[in-house]
């Protein structure tokens, strides 16, 4: 896509039309479309025990939407050969302001120490990235940010591909195909995020 600039519109129709974009080294954009799907059970994640405890006790405080290029760089910077650039941490900021991407920051002793944002497109909420620095802070975003999709209305979360880190919180995948048909399902109706 060299040449081309990324824009707001350009991301809805890419998602809309179920792939999505990854910067390559050379600043190129380049969109993908993986053979299967990894989701998020909308019903909520599996929290083991020792997750629980950490929920249960309010190790970190949850917030939404109050930091969402912080959250960015946080995934920006988690590991090499990352993925997001400059030039998609403007694009998502633009969606960010225009009311579709949203983020779950994990905080504690007032420094955001985790998160993971996405864009809402209809009812599918397009989990893009995470990052912690501190044990569980990505756990309990994550944990959050699904439980607060569902309560919105979302019907789909989509996590794009499988990890081990994803499948020990209850991921699962589906055929490309399948995921298809979900997502055009969830773009016939529109969920309402919460203003806080």
């Amino acid at each position: 896509m060299r040449g081309h600039q990324l824009t707001t519109d350009l991301l809805r129709r890419v998602y809309e039309d179920g792939a999505f974009p990854m910067a390559e080294p050379d600043g190129s954009v380049e969109f993908y479309v993986p053979y299967r799907r990894c989701l998020m059970p909308i019903e909520g994640i599996h929290v083991s025990r020792s997750l629980a405890r950490v929920i249960r006790k309010g190790e970190f405080e949850i917030r939404f939407d109050s930091d969402f290029e912080g959250v960015m760089r946080g995934c920006m910077v988690r590991a090499e050969g990352t993925w997001i650039s400059e030039d998609f941490i403007r694009v998502y900021g633009e969606a960010f302001r225009e009311g579709w991407s949203h983020c779950c920051e994990t905080w504690k002793d007032g420094k955001l120490v985790g998160g993971i944002y996405g864009l809402a497109i209809g009812t599918c909420f397009c989990a893009e990235s995470m990052f912690h620095r501190a044990t569980n802070a990505s756990k309990v975003a994550i944990w959050a940010m699904v439980n607060r999709c569902r309560e919105a209305g979302f019907t789909l979360f989509d996590a794009q591909l499988m990890n081990p880190h994803l499948a020990s919180l209850g991921a699962f995948e589906v055929p490309h195909e399948a995921y298809l048909i979900s997502l055009s399902h969830a773009l016939r109706n529109e969920a309402h995020w919460p203003s806080e």
